[in-house]
């Protein structure tokens, strides 16, 4: 790592981020290298206080770098910066870009704006179908699909993905501490077919506050930002306004009018968010040409997945729900056909990403 590098992570832990204090510091100087090689009355009235001064020009700032630079080299992680020709472009554009990023994974992943898809921790089956189609739908087409790896909505985004492309995990927490344990494995998948990253250094627990601060990367890598379910209090709801302030575009999933889980995003489709009820509908709201490459492979996916499945495997889809699950004995009564038969039937649409199994032998459809 070069200089210029090692003095952005160093900037980044001294001020804890792209802070007030670190604004200044960087528009009294030159460069990022200069702010390292400055004396002490080079920081005059920049309102610091005076152990942030004297680790700056004592060098222990740069020191604490080198170390936490040596952790990262021992996990195989990449580090990326702001002057990182492999930063996310899109994300360097808002008002509050992270010095540096630590990813796990394909950080090329990182080069191509995302969709962002958020919701609910604790959604319905009917959310979790809509997110999951949504994140599959895109990045069967080459999009890829950003979120926040917490339990329900995110979870389901990441996973719809990863079956036909890839997906990006934001972390409210060091790369070393993974948060949610539920979805510990589901990170693995995705650093192995996509990246997770996060500003914050190793070690760093999973504080409530962190979570706010991390929605704005989510929204930063995004070209538009959907909810699926969400409450008035829902966290959803402050990325949807960083996907505002940062010009993004605010898209959201219609539900049931008398769910709390619906008056987050049937608020937002009031208030002018775009209302998506499939795929297209994201696509559309794109800037070009991201809107003309999507909509250009319209039929591709869907084209491929009705060619795979035969004519009794159409059959038992049309008879599942998309917005709720059906016990196996209510499908057998209403196909006529034999449990043993169906559950053979439904594990090959469960592994065409057809069908999704829920607990008690209750099933769903996905497409």
């Amino acid at each position: 790592m070069d200089d210029r590098n090692l003095c952005w992570l160093a900037l980044h832990l001294l001020f804890r981020g792209p802070s007030a204090a670190a604004r200044r510091v960087l528009e009294r100087f030159s460069s990022v290298t200069d702010v390292f090689r400055g004396q002490r009355a080079d920081f005059e009235d920049l309102r610091l206080e005076r152990a942030t001064v004297e680790a700056i020009v004592a060098g222990q700032a740069v020191a604490g770098a080198s170390r936490e630079l040596e952790k990262i080299s021992r996990k195989a992680y990449t580090l990326l910066t702001l002057e990182d020709p492999g930063y996310p472009g899109y994300l360097r554009e808002i008002f509050d870009p992270p010095f540096v990023l630590y990813c796990e994974g394909d950080a090329e992943t990182l080069r191509n704006p995302a969709v962002a898809v958020v919701g609910a921790r604790r959604p319905t089956p009917y959310g979790r179908a809509v997110a999951e189609k949504l994140a599959d739908d895109l990045a069967g087409r080459g999009c890829v699909i950003a979120s926040g790896l917490a339990i329900g909505i995110d979870a389901c985004a990441h996973r719809g993905a990863l079956r036909k492309g890839r997906t990006v995990a934001v972390l409210g927490s060091g790369l070393d501490v993974m948060y949610p344990r539920e979805n510990r494995a589901l990170a693995r998948e995705i650093a192995g077919r996509g990246a997770v990253v996060t500003e914050f250094p190793l070690g760093t627990p999973p504080l409530a506050e962190n979570f706010p601060v991390r929605n704005r990367i989510i929204s930063g890598l995004s070209l538009g930002l959907v909810v699926v379910e969400a409450t008035w209090r829902s966290g959803s709801l402050i990325s949807a306004k960083l996907a505002l302030s940062q010009d993004r575009e605010v898209m959201a999933v219609p539900g049931n009018v008398t769910s709390e889980l619906s008056f987050g995003p049937n608020g937002l489709i009031r208030d002018g968010a775009k209302l998506v009820a499939s795929w297209e509908d994201v696509a559309e709201a794109l800037p070009s040409p991201w809107r003309e490459n999507l909509l250009a492979r319209r039929d591709e996916k869907e084209e491929n997945m009705q060619a795979s499945l035969s004519r009794e495997e159409r059959r038992l889809v049309s008879e599942l729900p998309l917005d709720a699950a059906l016990a196996i004995d209510e499908l057998a009564e209403k196909t006529g056909l034999p449990v043993s038969v169906l559950l053979a039937l439904l594990l090959g649409l469960e592994l065409k990403g057809a069908v999704v199994q829920h607990p008690g032998k209750q099933f769903q459809r996905r497409m």
